[in-house]
């Protein structure tokens, strides 16, 4: 049985569900070149770094844009997933995610985020997370995107906890793919047949316990 050590949580729809801000800041976007973004598509950006998912979504539409012209459609999308973060409450922290981070503090087991955010600070301010949390790593620590490994060895790396001894938290198939990649255990958090080649999935954190650690072989 792995001694575990730490846990590294992964952000939008593992703590908090901002997949949905993400969807209205995009698709408000995308209709100002003249593209309907879907919920499909949007599921497809999770993870994905904000550059990124602009190339992707350009791509998509069949536009092309100058560096500048990127900048500043980022900034317009940012600013208003802003809008909608800053209006965020307490009650929007998915259900089970405090309890289970008080078990683990009490377990004296350390706690990290690992995020492709670049809003990540605001949003667990917003939401009461931000006491539990020991590191912060998110997308303006990072130089390389998930399924690159770096957002958690970095993680890991400011606990002081290698990753054989670290869980991270992911539901999305790049952050899965980056912890396995890292040497980390991997907990998918969502549907067994996207996160499948995870250690673990579980559809969310209401009523789980440290138990789920128990079979996890290094």
């Amino acid at each position: 049985m792995a001694e575990i050590k730490a846990c590294l949580f992964d952000l939008d729809g593992v703590i908090v569900d901002t997949a949905k801000y993400h969807f209205l800041a995009w698709g408000r976007l995308c209709k100002e070149f003249g593209y309907e973004l879907s919920e499909e598509e949007n599921e497809n950006l999770k993870g994905i770094s904000r550059a990124e998912s602009l190339n992707i979504l350009l791509r998509k539409a069949g536009k092309e844009a100058s560096e500048a012209e990127k900048q500043e459609m980022m900034a317009r999308k940012n600013g208003w997933y802003l809008d909608h973060v800053n209006a965020m409450k307490p009650d929007e922290i998915l259900p089970g995610v405090k309890d289970f981070m008080e078990a683990l503090r009490q377990k004296g087991i350390r706690i990290g985020l690992g995020s492709a955010s670049k809003n990540a600070l605001p949003i667990v301010e917003k939401i009461g997370v931000l006491p539990y949390l020991e590191v912060v790593i998110d997308g303006n620590k990072v130089t390389r995107g998930k399924p690159d490994p770096q957002t958690f060895s970095l993680g890991a790396e400011a606990i002081g906890v290698e990753p054989r001894h670290c869980v991270v938290f992911e539901d999305a198939v790049a952050g899965i793919d980056a912890a396995l990649a890292g040497g980390f255990f991997a907990i998918g958090v969502g549907k067994p047949e996207i996160l499948g080649h995870a250690h673990k999935v579980i559809p969310g954190f209401q009523d789980v316990k440290l138990s789920i650690f128990d079979d996890l072989e290094t």
